[in-house]
C-alpha cells in the first residue's frame, strides 16, 4: 500500500496542480468530518478523495489551504489538536507537529484557527479554487468579501474570482500514475479471487447475504478490509435491478446470480462484474444472454487503444447486442431501424463504462473542452460493462428469457500499445465459469 506519508509523491501532484491555475490563487480544501452511526458510535471514517490526493492526510475534521508563494509552493494544514484522553479512546491524532514532521505541511494549525489564517493567506490572491464536496465551508464567500468591506475606502481592495477546484483537479485524475495503477492492480486482484469464491460457494438454497460476506471474507486475506461500495449480490429477476443492495434472498435452482463487487485497497477501487448459474450449469437461454452479453464486451475492449474516443465503446455494445437481441428474436426489425429508434435499449437500460479510480465511479470529464466525446491515453484506468436484463413481468418475451439479468464488467488499462484487461483472470465465458464452478464443487 502507499505510504501516506509520502511527502514527495503528494507534494507533486500539488506542484502539478499548482502549475495548472494562475500565480495569485488560493486553493482551499475540506476534508470529510466523521459521521455518528448511533449515539456515541460512528461510522469507520474514510477521507474525501480530492483531499487525501493532494495531502496524504487522511483524519477527519481537517482544512487546507495550497498556493505559491514566489517559487515555493506551500500546504498549510488545519486539524485537530493532541488530545489524550481521545487518543486513548479513538486513535492516535497528528496535530499540527504531526501534519509538519510526518506529512509535510509547510505550517499546521489546530482547525479553530482556520479563519484567521485563510483572511491572512487571502492576501495578495485573486483566484481562489475550492474543493468542498460536502459544504463544510458555507461562508467562504462572505470571508473572501470582508476585506473589501473592512477596509478605508481609500484603500484599494481585493475582487477575487471563487471556482470549483473540481474543474481543474479531476481532469489530472483521469490519468494515474504508476503507484496508483498498483493500487488499482491490487485491489482488482483481491476482487478477482472474491468472485471465484462466490463461484465456489454458491448453490440453490443459499443466501445472497452469505455470498456477500464470503466476498469480504476472501478480500480481507488479501489486505482490503473495505469496497469501493456496498456489494451487489443479485439472484433471479433482483439482478434487474441495477443498484440491488438487499442481498437477502435465497438464490433458487435455475437462476443465475449476479455479483458486482470491488474491493478498495489504498483508496483505489476495483470494480468487476460476473454472472453465473446457481447449479453451476447455465441453461440454453442464460448461455445465449450471457455469450451475447460477453461477446459486445469483448468487441468494445478491442477497440480499446490511444486515439480511440470514449463513445465508440458504448456504440459498439449496443450495436452487438442489437444484433444478437434481433436474431433471438427478442426485437424486431431490420437492424438499421433498430439502432436508429434505439429500441434495444428495453433490455439494455444503462450506459456501458466509467472511469475508475479512487472514487468507482471516478471523476474527470468524458467529453473535451470543445464537447467532443474524450480520446484514450496510456495511464486510463476504466470499466466496460454491458447488460442485458429481462424482467420476469416481460410477458411479450418467450418464458425462458424471463427473470434475469445479465452483466460482465472488466477493468482496463489503456497501454501504450493498446490495452489490459485488468481483471481477465476472474472466469468470464460460458464454458469456462461452468468448468471453474465444476471443479470448485
Amino acid at each position: 500500500m502507499a505510504d501516506p506519508t509520502d511527502s514527495g509523491l503528494y507534494a507533486a501532484r500539488r506542484s502539478a496542480l499548482l502549475d495548472r491555475v494562475p500565480p495569485a490563487s488560493l486553493i482551499v480544501l475540506a476534508g470529510y468530518q466523521q459521521k455518528v452511526r448511533s449515539k456515541n458510535i460512528k461510522y469507520h471514517f474514510r477521507q474525501d478523495n480530492d483531499f487525501l490526493y493532494l495531502t496524504g492526510f487522511s483524519e477527519p475534521d481537517s482544512l487546507a489551504l495550497l498556493y505559491r508563494a514566489g517559487n515555493r509552493d506551500c500546504l498549510t494544514l488545519f486539524c485537530r489538536p493532541r488530545d489524550q484522553a481521545a487518543e486513548v479512546s479513538f486513535g492516535q491524532r497528528a496535530g499540527p507537529e504531526g501534519a509538519v514532521v510526518e506529512y509535510g505541511a509547510d505550517h499546521a494549525f489546530v482547525i479553530d484557527e482556520f479563519e484567521t489564517r485563510l483572511l491572512e493567506a487571502l492576501k495578495g490572491k485573486t483566484q481562489v479554487y475550492v474543493g468542498d464536496e460536502l459544504n463544510r465551508l458555507p461562508t467562504l464567500w462572505q470571508l473572501i468579501n470582508r476585506e473589501r468591506f473592512h477596509t478605508p475606502f481609500d484603500v484599494p481592495k481585493a475582487y477575487r474570482q471563487l471556482s470549483a477546484l473540481g474543474a481543474v483537479l479531476h481532469p489530472m485524475r483521469v490519468i494515474k500514475s504508476d503507484p496508483e495503477i498498483a493500487l488499482i492492480r491490487h485491489a482488482v486482484n483481491a476482487s478477482i479471487e472474491g468472485h471465484k469464491a462466490l463461484m465456489r460457494t454458491v448453490a440453490p438454497g443459499i443466501n445472497e447475504g452469505l455470498l456477500a460476506a464470503t466476498f469480504m471474507l476472501e478480500i480481507a486475506k488479501h489486505g482490503s478490509v473495505d469496497v469501493g461500495y456496498p456489494n451487489i449480490v443479485a439472484s433471479g429477476n433482483n439482478a434487474c435491478c441495477l443498484h440491488y443492495e438487499e442481498n437477502c434472498c435465497e438464490v433458487k435452482v435455475g437462476e443465475l446470480v449476479l455479483v458486482d463487487a470491488g474491493a478498495e485497497y489504498g483508496h483505489y477501487s476495483a470494480d468487476i462484474t460476473r454472472t453465473f448459474p446457481a447449479t453451476g450449469r447455465f441453461s440454453p437461454a442464460q448461455r445465449q444472454i450471457h455469450n451475447l452479453v460477453l461477446a459486445a464486451l469483448d468487441a468494445a475492449i478491442a477497440r480499446v487503444r490511444p486515439g480511440t474516443r470514449w463513445n465508440q465503446l458504448y456504440e459498439t455494445c449496443m450495436e452487438v447486442m442489437a444484433k444478437g437481441l434481433i436474431e433471438l428474436g427478442l426485437l424486431e426489425g431490420p437492424f438499421d431501424e433498430v439502432m436508429k429508434s434505439e429500441s434495444y435499449k428495453r433490455f439494455t437500460v444503462h450506459k456501458t463504462g466509467h472511469w475508475l479510480g479512487m472514487d468507482v465511479h471516478d471523476v474527470g470529464p468524458y467529453q473535451d473542452e470543445r464537447g467532443d466525446w474524450r480520446v484514450f491515453e496510456p495511464g486510463m484506468v476504466f470499466t466496460i460493462e454491458p447488460g442485458i436484463y429481462i424482467p420476469a413481468d416481460a410477458m411479450d418475451v418467450p418464458s425462458q428469457y424471463r427473470g434475469m439479468g445479465v452483466r460482465i464488467e472488466d477493468d482496463i488499462l489503456v497501454t501504450h500499445q493498446g490495452c489490459e484487461n485488468l481483471s481477465a483472470a476472474c472466469p468470464r465465458a460460458s464454458d469456462e465459469i461452468e468448468a471453474f464452478m465444476a471443479a470448485g464443487r
